[in-house]
């Protein structure tokens, strides 16, 4: 199996290269790490490689907060400087004068 390096890191602002929502990472995985069924809830044609980092975010759209699992391939950097208005973005990590996040204490899993 080849091990990917991560291209973000947690604490980045990203958004989505073709859905429009955007978040901070607070996890990655190496590679793909969930369930069957919601790789299988992926329609073919759009559908990443399993073998490629994954990452957890604090997600936000017009309408809603959420979490949202993403591989790479999908994930760009956020460079509008716009704040994040999910409220567990600030249960989690400190805003940098950088605006940067930075986890406020380790967590491991």
């Amino acid at each position: 199996m080849k091990q990917s390096k991560a291209k973000f890191n947690i604490g980045e602002v990203v958004r989505h290269r073709v859905f429009p929502f955007r978040g901070v990472i607070f996890d990655v995985d190496p590679e793909f790490a969930n369930t069957d069924e919601w790789w299988n809830s992926i329609p073919t044609e759009v559908r990443p490689s399993k073998e490629q980092p994954f990452y957890h975010l604090l997600a936000e759209n017009e309408d809603t907060e959420y979490v949202a699992y993403v591989s790479e391939q999908n994930l760009v950097s956020d460079e509008s400087g716009l704040p994040l208005r999910n409220p567990q973005v600030y249960q989690i990590f400190d805003r940098e004068p950088t605006g940067q996040f930075r986890p406020k204490m380790s967590f491991a899993h």
